[in-house]
């Protein structure tokens, strides 16, 4: 099929109320994400079924017609693991699409394959093959040639038709709500934000520290967070996480101390020293100046609780039930690290979820008419 590459807002317009009198519309997005915090959205595809477009972002000052498309309660959006395509929407239109029906949750629903790719499910659907050719492109350049805007419009060409098998099955099962809540509690997630000062709960083996050196470990993850936003910059391109521990760990006070963390990169190093220095001063401080009450508790992780394995395994073990009473597999009803998140939630006093105010998965959506009652059973 033929696309039109739109960069005016006049064709937009009309491209877009025409797709709003569809039932669906298949949604897809291209963007770049080297080296920055948020994903730049390069190009949106769109088809309705009867016109395929291709919607350039960096030409049109007004996007509002595509922007209200995408929240139209009346047209669901088809897209394939909307992940990072929620990402891209919220980072530009600071928005997510609603209602959407992810091809790829509802692939694992069926029994089709658990995170199956958008090419495999195309084949095992429709039996085309997809050219896979362009997919380094670097979609912020321009023009566009047309072996690039042909790779992007078969990514919706193809995923309407595949849609509507998939929603006919999923209908039948009677499991449609479940496919369009787990898009909605997907896109509250990629909602929330977390708190800079709870940063530090995301450093791995965070658990190793002591309470004075997670002090500092929470003002450095606390300024790494921060300069991240601000320069749009992806945090690791800030300050590696590893390198980050380091300094957590041995708290250097002097900048003779600090060169001699020979871990850093040379693009570390090029910051002033007295900049880390006194984040970590700011730490020591900060826990020098608090009682013992309240100093951060190291953190404590799942394994060392004595109950941890047998409370895992009660819940697994509700998890295969629930699985074989609706016909689904064990991995859409639970995954482990969606369960630890729950032991988690009823453990710590503080996890991630709490703090970014969120829930467990387990306890959103359509799962929690399911694990309720078995949280209630399970932690009283």
């Amino acid at each position: 099929m033929d696309y039109i590459f739109i960069q005016d807002q006049e064709t937009l317009d009309l491209v877009c109320a025409r797709a709003a009198r569809h039932k669906a519309i298949a949604i897809d997005t291209e963007f770049v994400r080297t080296r920055t915090l948020a994903p730049a959205l390069g190009l949106v595809q769109l088809f309705d079924g009867h016109q395929l477009a291709l919607i350039d972002p960096l030409a049109i000052d007004d996007l509002s017609s595509l922007t209200s498309l995408l929240v139209n309660p009346d047209v669901i959006k088809v897209l394939h693991s909307c992940s990072e395509d929620l990402e891209a929407f919220l980072a530009t239109f600071s928005l997510v699409p609603t209602p959407i029906f992810d091809t790829q949750f509802a692939a694992g629903l069926l029994g089709l394959g658990t995170t199956m790719g958008y090419g495999r499910m195309i084949e095992m659907l429709l039996e085309i093959t997809l050219e896979k050719g362009e997919s380094r492109t670097d979609w912020l350049a321009r023009p566009l040639s047309d072996n690039q805007c042909r790779y992007a419009a078969d990514d919706v060409l193809y995923l309407l038709p595949a849609f509507e098998q998939l929603y006919d099955m999923v209908e039948a099962r009677g499991k449609l709500d479940w496919v369009l809540s787990e898009s909605a509690s997907l896109s509250e997630k990629k909602k929330a934000t977390m708190p800079a000062e709870y940063a530090y709960l995301q450093i791995k083996n965070a658990w190793k520290l002591s309470s004075q050196q997670l002090t500092v470990l929470k003002h450095l993850a606390a300024w790494r967070l921060t300069r991240a936003q601000q320069k749009d910059m992806a945090l690791n391109f800030v300050f590696k996480e590893a390198h980050l521990f380091e300094l957590a760990l041995r708290m250097p006070q002097s900048k003779g101390a600090l060169s001699r963390i020979h871990c850093l990169t040379p693009q570390e190093r090029r910051l002033r020293p007295e900049i880390l220095l006194d984040i970590i001063r700011q730490g020591l401080e900060e826990f020098d100046n608090t009682s013992s009450e309240a100093h951060i508790p190291r953190i404590k992780r799942l394994i060392d609780f004595p109950p941890y394995k047998q409370t895992l395994a009660r819940l697994k073990h509700a998890a295969a039930e629930i699985a074989v009473e609706q016909g689904v597999s064990e991995e859409v009803i639970a995954s482990k690290k969606q369960l630890n998140q729950l032991i988690k939630w009823h453990w710590f006093d503080i996890d991630e979820c709490r703090v970014q105010g969120l829930k467990p998965d387990v306890l959103t959506g359509w799962r929690a008419t399911y694990f309720e009652p078995v949280a209630q059973a399970v932690f009283n």
